[in-house]
């Protein structure tokens, strides 16, 4: 299925920059699949390094980032084309001023809106059970101007039986083509054959422990730190020195040594896993993008007040059949146990990551699946939604 006609997808960025990640993601592959994107969002910034380029117009295929303000804009509104999809990136909610001139501005000229959008919420990453069981149900709107259209929940997920995970295309032959080496010196990086570890995370308890046992060795290793809260929950810790964001600061200390380093595009950010031996990620964009290196990695998951967190990480541990010694990791970086984390068996580890990434990367990716499910919404508009 193609057409000319534009998608529009709508994020609000809440904090760390997953969301705005993973519906940047989504536009460029879609764009790169021949589909014209919108992408509304209320603080383009992040994309200024995570895609140079974006911002100017100047990203191949078809984005344009537009203000989220303008979505109220009615004169803006009335020049631009009416989308075919929308796209609401994690529960954001579409400006009421938006879909009143969609919706009440067709009642009174019909011919502009020859079909109602695809609507979708684009929900969170869960491997829990409900996720299969909420994938592609209808949620009609009762009040407002868009009182009588329906909306359609799209979960992200681990089978086949959801909405996958996202996946460009030429991912794999991208991996299969990447030298390491060459990745690594382009970026200052002075690497000399010793255990590569990436951290991204937030701040945490366990983090001068972790750093305690990389010194411990028994291998030599480089830390590879991102910029912003790694780098944060680095500084003023014992042996580390005062950093400046985004500088190409070494510390060494015994068998370790420490790289912090600039905010990388999304692209180089992928580079960064598959250069690392090892890979610690945060959120929801760096663990898929974790899952596809293939590499050992320990997920630091959002945490909720209520604990609901733990549920979500087990059953995400369930989903890729993680030896006990993977399991124990997590639950320690995590806060759920409480003692030093042990050395990481990262032949085991590596055994079990290439495992599930070889089991996923069968099964249909998001885009895919996304753009099936609103051909099937376009052909059968008042049938019950058919699974992606």
């Amino acid at each position: 299925m193609k057409s000319a006609k534009p998608w529009d997808i709508f994020c609000r960025v809440v904090d760390n920059y997953g969301d705005i990640g993973v519906c940047w993601r989504l536009a460029a592959d879609l764009a790169a699949r021949g589909r014209q994107v919108r992408l509304w969002v209320d603080d383009p910034r992040p994309l200024s390094w995570m895609a140079p380029g974006a911002l100017d117009g100047c990203w191949p295929g078809v984005v344009r980032v537009m203000p989220w303000e303008q979505s109220r804009d009615a004169g803006l509104l009335a020049r631009l084309e009416p989308a075919e999809v929308w796209i609401e990136g994690f529960g954001c909610e579409i400006a009421a001023e938006f879909l009143e001139h969609r919706f009440y501005a067709a009642q009174s000229h019909p011919a502009r809106l020859a079909a109602p959008p695809v609507w979708i919420n684009l929900e969170y990453l869960s491997a829990e059970s409900f996720v299969e069981r909420a994938h592609g149900l209808p949620s009609p709107v009762m009040a407002g101007p868009a009182k009588g259209h329906t909306r359609y929940f799209f979960y992200p997920g681990f089978t086949t039986r959801t909405g996958g995970l996202l996946r460009e295309p030429d991912l794999t032959a991208r991996q299969t083509s990447f030298d390491r080496g060459a990745w690594l010196a382009s970026h200052g990086i002075p690497w000399q054959g010793e255990q590569l570890v990436a951290l991204f995370c937030y701040e945490q308890a366990a983090l001068a422990d972790l750093l305690a046992m990389l010194r411990r060795g028994p291998a030599p290793t480089r830390l590879l730190v991102t910029a912003g809260r790694a780098t944060a929950a680095m500084a003023g810790l014992p042996g580390i020195v005062a950093l400046d964001q985004g500088a190409q600061t070494r510390a060494a200390s015994g068998v370790l040594s420490t790289t912090f380093l600039p905010h990388l595009t999304q692209i180089d950010f992928d580079h960064l896993l598959w250069s690392s031996d090892l890979n610690f990620v945060r959120g929801e964009d760096s663990l898929v993008r974790a899952v596809w290196a293939g590499k050992p990695f320990v997920w630091q998951i959002y945490p909720q007040h209520d604990a609901a967190h733990h549920a979500k990480l087990q059953t995400f541990l369930q989903a890729v059949e993680a030896p006990q010694s993977w399991w124990r990791f997590h639950q320690v970086w995590n806060g759920i146990v409480q003692e030093a984390p042990e050395q990481p068996d990262l032949s085991v580890w590596g055994k079990a990551a290439l495992q599930a990434r070889e089991r996923l990367i069968q099964q249909d990716d998001l885009t895919t699946r996304l753009l099936r499910f609103v051909e099937s919404r376009q052909r059968r508009p008042d049938s019950t939604p058919q699974k992606s």
